[in-house]
């Protein structure tokens, strides 16, 4: 079954699959002004990076008066994420006039990515093997076909994937509400797993390797991810398992030198708990250093990741000023 775009622009208004609502409701919000669009970015109706991404671009293009503005208002929504930043600078430099074109071309490109760099994530999985991935990165979190989960679906399709092991990611369930959610409907075999069980499974021998996205990879190989990620790469080291990020090129930030330079969100403690004390971080860094590979749709990064990005980011074809990588030929960095 195809799975539905969680973003479209009809008829001067940006439509956006609420994923607050899913699995139990598949519900659309009318964003017709910037405001709307960064209220839907803000309470996670859209989230994913690259997904904020493109909503924000779209976003943009709904300005009618001060675009100055609400390129401000999107880009205060959610910090971690340097997807959104990215696409509102490159809204930006097209100004009001080009916007909604440079919008859909970016939405276009993002597709074109995750294809990309699910074919060459998705060379590193033999016939039956069980991942397990983390939060949500399938179509609803990029608007395309997935990072992660982009590179699970081409496994599939390969004949190279077994079973998916789903943490639920506590506390807003997007693997228990949004991966399952998708996989059930692409067919794919998978099973739902409390967060505190990737130890027991790995040391079970049930684990064959890790593929989570990211929201920001730092330019030494750090990777900020969804909260929960950075446990599950020390246990697959402990355990010998492969553990593999899936990005797009945009995720990259060379202007980050490492992990401790990246802003980690904090959301409203009333989503763990409503009667007691708590902390709410929504993402974590994971080492370079526990990072297998990351596959963008420009080549697969290897260590040292430094050099592996900036070597890639060279490429004028991968560039952040012009992601048209898509098409490029497999590569290896280093």
């Amino acid at each position: 079954m195809t799975l539905t775009a969680p973003l479209r622009f009809d008829d001067g208004v940006l439509l956006i699959l609420d994923q607050r609502a899913l699995p139990a409701e598949e519900r659309w919000l009318r964003c017709e002004r910037p405001s709307d669009v960064a209220e839907a970015i803000r309470t996670l109706a859209v989230r994913g990076a690259p997904a904020i991404g493109l909503a924000a671009a779209y976003g943009m293009a709904l300005a009618a008066d001060d675009f100055d503005a609400a390129a401000s208002e999107l880009a205060a929504t959610r910090p971690t994420a340097v997807n959104l930043r990215w696409a509102i600078e490159r809204v930006r430099e097209a100004g009001p006039d080009g916007a909604l074109e440079l919008a859909h071309q970016l939405h276009a490109e993002q597709e074109a990515a995750d294809h990309r760099l699910a074919e060459l994530g998705a060379e590193r999985f033999g016939e039956g093997d069980r991942a397990l991935t983390h939060c949500n990165t399938g179509p609803l979190a990029t608007g395309g076909f997935g990072t992660a989960g982009g590179v699970l679906r081409a496994a599939w399709q390969g004949g190279r994937l077994g079973q998916v092991w789903v943490s639920e990611t506590r506390p807003l369930l997007q693997g228990a509400r949004l991966t399952a959610w998708e996989l059930d409907r692409e067919g794919i075999p998978f099973r739902v797993v409390t967060d505190g069980s990737a130890g027991a499974l790995m040391a079970r021998g049930l684990v064959d390797r890790i593929v989570v996205g990211a929201d920001r990879v730092a330019a030494n190989g750090d990777v900020a991810n969804k909260v929960g990620t950075y446990p599950l790469a020390v246990l697959a080291r402990h355990h010998g398992i492969p553990f593999y990020v899936a990005a797009p090129v945009s995720t990259l930030d060379p202007d980050t030198p490492d992990g401790s330079g990246i802003p980690i969100e904090e959301r409203d403690p009333g989503e763990v708990v409503a009667d007691a004390p708590a902390l709410n971080m929504a993402f974590d860094v994971t080492p370079a250093e526990l990072v297998s590979a990351i596959f963008t749709e420009a080549g697969v990064l290897e260590p040292p990741y430094p050099d592996a990005i900036r070597r890639i980011l060279a490429r004028p074809e991968a560039g952040l000023s012009d992601r048209s990588a898509g098409q490029a030929a497999p590569r290896r960095y280093p």
